[in-house]
């Protein structure tokens, strides 16, 4: 049996993409799973995948839904266990293009761990960031984006050191870019643009390929696992050597 069977997990953004494979991989282990977003249909095709998966139309960006999933998994299983702060928010906004409001949406994303901390110290629980690899590797046109996701990754080390008291551990992955759809979906490109900015990524990500969903929920959920439970306020890197590029 699985060390995360009967654990209680809470994946936001969790109906595409790495969410959702994060999602499958821990209702296969036996854990009860709670996937937020904004999408009603997504997430019920998401949920009918396993029946430990159940969703909930959440943005992670308003404090009251954090507040709503945090019961949500509460309230159906009597306890929590794991969060994956997976939803993100991001664009390509070149800076001659920024504005106040464009700006905020990036780093409007809210995270669910204040709301969650009380249910996470009684199980001695996990908050694992999903960030990027331009969290700490510069790119143009990407600048609030990274930004974004270089202050999720201090904020992980942070919590870490905060949090530790508790028995609260927090870690982060940093993600290669990945056969998710954001281009098209979170980044708003047409499919045209969208190919071309993959294959340039192809051919600069040293293992000449991009990433499958499952490559970055493997990680996810190994974190999430008891067997790490001396690992706390790392960024680990699954990007096929893209930062070191």
């Amino acid at each position: 049996m699985s060390a995360l069977h009967e654990k209680v997990v809470i994946v936001t953004g969790g109906s595409s993409g790495i969410g959702r494979a994060a999602a499958l991989s821990f209702a296969r282990k036996g854990a009860k799973v709670v996937i937020t977003g904004r999408r009603a249909a997504l997430l019920e095709e998401a949920a009918a995948e396993h029946p430990n998966i159940v969703g909930l139309v959440a943005d992670a960006a308003a404090p009251d839904d954090a507040v709503r999933t945090i019961a949500k998994a509460v309230d159906t299983w009597g306890r929590l266990d794991v969060l994956v702060n997976n939803a993100g928010a991001g664009a390509i906004l070149p800076l001659a293009e920024a504005s106040a409001d464009r700006i905020t949406k990036i780093f409007a994303v809210s995270l669910l761990a204040t709301a969650a901390l009380r249910h996470l110290a009684g199980t001695k629980g996990t908050i694992i960031n999903v960030s990027s690899t331009f969290g700490h590797t510069p790119v143009a046109g990407l600048s609030h984006y990274a930004a974004s996701k270089a202050a999720l990754e201090h904020l992980t080390r942070c919590w870490a050191l905060e949090l530790a008291p508790h028995g609260v551990r927090v870690n982060a992955i940093a993600a290669g870019p990945t056969e998710s759809g954001a281009l098209t979906g979170m980044m708003g490109l047409s499919p045209e643009q969208a190919a071309a900015i993959e294959e340039q990524e192809r051919e600069r990500i040293p293992l000449k390929r991009r990433g499958e969903p499952d490559d970055v929920a493997r990680w996810i959920v190994r974190l999430a696992d008891p067997a790490s439970e001396w690992v706390t306020g790392q960024v680990i890197a699954v990007d096929g050597g893209l930062g070191l590029a």
